[in-house]
């Protein structure tokens, strides 16, 4: 596979636990805003290299904008998540261990052993574990989901309605800086990329 077809993602550690355990396979990514008046979605489209994105139209003439998807069906995707080294943390024992491995009580009796964990943006090529092939891609509004598309981000259903929704709220949330979630926050409903994927094999030739 072409080295551009292999793209870094990052992932909290509630998410990459729920990708393991099989319950998240679609991510939404890239939240942005139209050009002022093109919100209207005439569709998904390949300019002439390719590439995949969304067209929109203005709803005042006929005249479009396109946004460009940063990731596309058949794209490998190697997840970036919290990290450190044995070494560091259990003594002697090489080679990197995964904050998504350990309890909440573990992960406490380690804070009070003052270990830091490195963060995902943080982490090579060679200590990544997961690997994910896109399955599908596709352009839509926050607002227009549904109990089922949270399940499939991979929110634990609680046990009503509205405190599964309020769960998804907060992991978005989460993701969004402060200053940005006016504009880019659940309650700002904005547009974003859909991501399908699946588990997959280490691509080959991978730094070990």
């Amino acid at each position: 596979m072409q080295d551009n077809r292999i793209k870094p993602i990052l992932f909290s550690t509630d998410m990459v636990r729920a990708i393991r355990e099989g319950r998240k396979t679609v991510t939404r990514r890239d939240p942005f805003q139209t050009p002022p008046d093109y919100d209207v979605l005439k569709g998904h489209y390949r300019d002439s290299r390719g590439r995949l994105c969304a067209v929109f139209q203005c709803r005042k003439d006929p005249t479009t904008e396109a946004v460009y998807a940063r990731y596309d069906r058949g794209d490998i995707l190697w997840v970036r998540e919290a990290w450190g080294m044995a070494s560091d943390l259990l003594g002697g024992i090489p080679g990197p261990v995964y904050r998504a491995d350990y309890t909440d009580d573990e992960l406490r009796t380690l804070r009070e052993k003052h270990y830091r964990w490195s963060p995902s943006i943080h982490m090579p090529k060679e200590a990544a574990r997961l690997f994910l092939r896109v399955t599908g891609v596709q352009v839509g509004r926050l607002s227009d989901m549904v109990l089922g598309d949270i399940l499939l981000e991979g929110v634990q259903e609680a046990d009503s309605f509205e405190e599964t929704w309020s769960r998804w709220h907060q992991t978005w949330n989460s993701t969004i800086k402060p200053a940005d979630r006016a504009i880019y926050g659940w309650e700002a409903h904005p547009w974003v990329w859909i991501v399908q994927f699946e588990r997959c094999w280490k691509p080959e030739g991978w730094p070990k």
